[in-house]
């Protein structure tokens, strides 16, 4: 099963915002996120460092670390792969980091269709 979501006309901001979540999961019953970032990288000073997916009692149940900055490719899309979540948990939220203004960007809420 697979679900994508996306928000248009996205404006970057000073924070690392979520414009698109697709959430596939596997024959093993573990899901691979792909996720679309917008951010105004300006170079290694401040760039959208990782995002995460996180389940809806705040835990973090998965980290995809960005190792550089996308300057020159926005907005970007990374992929997760591997991402366990408890068969109870039906939503979760992707929200991305940059190292310059933390969680601040907008997150994305997705419903796990099983």
């Amino acid at each position: 099963m697979s679900l994508m979501l996306l928000q248009p006309n996205q404006v970057l901001a000073g924070g690392a915002d979520v414009v698109g979540v697709e959430a596939v999961r596997d024959n093993a019953g573990k899901w691979r996120f792909n996720v679309t970032v917008a951010h105004a990288d300006e170079g290694w000073d401040h760039y959208a460092d990782k995002w995460d997916v996180v389940a809806p009692d705040g835990t973090v149940l998965g980290t995809r670390v960005l190792h550089h900055p996308h300057e020159n490719e926005q907005p970007f899309t990374r992929s997760l792969s591997g991402v366990v979540i408890p068969e109870d948990v039906t939503e979760v939220t992707v929200r991305a980091h940059d190292n310059q203004h933390g969680y601040e960007g907008k997150p994305m809420s997705v419903e796990l269709k099983r």
